[in-house]
Formats: structure tokens, C-alpha cells, sequence
């Protein structure tokens, strides 16, 4: 039975824990500011169930990020119905933001007038790709809005931990250099598999190196829309040794035909790994392009310069 003065006696009294002081201290979760313009996520490739589910997973991982994030989805090939167009997203964002404003200051609050971009566009994809860019850039323009494109996810040192974790995933690399145990169906050289012709091809490689020195084993991009890439750049690989190849999508996995893989894999004879996905450092680059085009900082990604 408790008192006016508190608790009966015997019971425990929880006491606030003191804010821990000094260097040590932990820092203050970092959370979306309120009016912040909303992440939209560019989806290239044929809408479907599968690629929402994925582009819902990577918001949700920058959603654990960065608490309060408004994140939308805008399918670059949308209908308007079931999958909104990147447009029609943008569309709705600025109208949302100027609302949730009016709605404040009715309410008697005192908040700041909306200005700057009212979204920031993050396409979903690793590497470059002009053509899907220009898309995304025309739809950008068609919303009438004042909405930011960033750069797209890669190169970065995260995705070439991905592009690890899948080859590990599907038997063709080992998971760790340091263990002292081989795998049998190992790959001794890796085709980065990309789209967006040269362009992406020579971005790919930089991820590529990084992927080398990982897996210490020869790693070379081609361009699965590119006739012959995938092929020619397989003939190389054996000509300078490697004996056992393995094919890594540098691709998060919508914006290419699944049969484009299956075909350039067959052609160049050899297993592939699963495209990147929803692997955990995809939704964190997404937040990181994100928070950077309006300076703010989350938890900086690990294989990440701080800003």
C-alpha cells in the first residue's frame, strides 16, 4: 500500500540513473528534425511485390537509424495505383509538409515556415547509371517541387562487405580470411557483375579492389548490359589463372532483369551470388546520402569517413 509520500516500506524505489558525465558519456540519440524533408527512395525496375517488400526493408533500416524519418517509396515505372510514380511521391510530400505546417500554426504553435527541399531523392541503386538517372532526374523536374537528388550508393567499402557476405552466403568464398578453414567451392576469381555500361563498369572496380583485398583473389567488373562483357572479362580471368569463377551483382537487385544474371552467369560459365538487397549497409548509405544533403549527422556507417 503506498503513502502520500511514496511507496510502502519494503517495496523497491526505482531512482532515475544519473547522466552519465565525461568522455564516456553516450551520445544523445540523434532524431529526425521535425518538418525535415522526407527520404524518397527511387525504385527503378518493374514494380512488383518482392522489390516493395525490399525497398521497405531498407527503410526500415534507416527508420532504426534515424527515429522520426519520414521515408516514402516512388517506383520509377509506377502506375499510380498499387505502386505510386516517383513524381506523384514528390507530388504528395510537398503538399503533406505545407499541411502538417498550417496544421501547427492553427494549433497555436509556434513552428518554422517550411523552406528548402521538401524531399531528398536517393535512387537505389550501387553503382552509376546514366540512363536510370536521367529518369529519375525527369521525374524530379515533372513533381514541380523543390526536391534534391543525391548521388547514388556506391563506391563505398560497405558494399564491398556485402558483395562479400553474398558470395560467402552462397558457398563461393570464404567468410572470414582469418579462419583457418577453406571452402571447397571457393571461387579463385570474381566477375563484378554491374549495369550502366563503361560508366558503371569503372565505378564497379573501385568497389572491386576493395572486394580484391577482402577475398584475396583477382576481381573484375563487366557489364551485364553490355553485349559480351560478362563473357569477355570471364576469358580474361582464366587466361590469367584463375581456374574457378564466381559471378558477384553489383546490384541491389530491381533495377536488373533476374534473367539477365542467370543468362550472363550461363555464358561465362560459372555460379553466382545473390544481388546485395536489403543487406544492412544499403539502408544505412541510404540514410547516410540522405542525412548529408541536409547536414545533419546519425551514427556515421562503419567503413565510413565522418563527415
Amino acid at each position: 500500500m503506498s503513502t502520500p509520500t511514496g511507496p510502502a516500506s519494503g517495496l523497491p524505489v526505482r531512482m532515475p540513473r544519473p547522466r552519465q558525465s565525461g568522455r564516456h558519456r553516450r551520445p544523445e540519440p540523434v532524431v529526425a528534425p521535425e518538418g525535415a524533408a522526407a527520404l524518397v527512395l527511387a525504385l527503378p525496375g518493374t514494380p512488383s511485390p518482392a522489390s516493395r517488400s525490399l525497398a521497405e526493408e531498407v527503410i526500415s533500416i534507416a527508420r532504426s537509424e534515424l527515429p522520426g524519418l519520414n521515408a516514402q517509396i516512388g517506383y520509377l515505372d509506377g502506375d499510380d495505383a498499387e505502386y505510386p510514380t516517383l513524381a506523384s511521391v514528390l507530388t504528395h510530400a510537398a503538399a503533406e509538409r505545407t499541411a502538417r505546417y498550417e496544421q501547427a500554426t492553427a494549433a497555436g504553435r509556434e513552428v518554422p515556415e517550411p523552406s528548402g527541399a521538401s524531399a531528398v531523392v536517393v535512387p537505389l541503386l550501387a553503382g552509376p547509371d546514366s540512363a536510370t538517372m536521367r529518369r529519375i532526374r525527369q521525374a524530379v523536374m515533372d513533381s514541380g517541387t523543390q526536391a534534391e537528388l543525391t548521388d547514388v550508393l556506391g563506391p563505398h567499402p560497405l558494399l564491398a562487405e556485402a558483395l562479400h557476405v553474398r558470395l560467402s552466403e552462397a558457398g563461393l568464398a570464404r567468410a572470414d580470411r582469418a579462419r583457418l578453414f577453406t571452402v571447397a567451392t571457393a571461387a579463385d576469381g570474381i566477375v563484378l557483375a554491374t549495369v550502366g555500361g563503361e560508366e558503371a563498369v569503372q565505378a564497379a572496380g573501385i568497389t572491386g579492389m576493395l572486394l580484391a583485398a577482402r577475398l584475396a583473389v583477382p576481381v573484375m567488373a563487366a557489364a551485364l548490359d553490355v553485349e559480351g562483357s560478362v563473357a569477355s572479362i570471364a576469358a580474361q580471368l582464366q587466361n590469367s589463372g584463375s581456374a574457378q569463377l564466381a559471378l558477384a551483382p553489383y546490384l541491389v537487385g530491381p533495377e536488373v532483369d533476374e534473367g539477365l544474371l542467370d543468362a550472363a552467369a550461363k555464358e561465362a560459365g560459372c555460379a553466382t551470388a545473390q544481388p546485395l538487397g536489403s543487406y544492412p549497409a544499403i539502408g544505412k548509405l541510404v540514410l547516410s546520402l540522405y542525412a548529408t544533403a541536409l547536414g545533419i549527422t546519425p551514427a556515421t556507417p562503419q567503413g565510413a569517413p565522418a563527415h
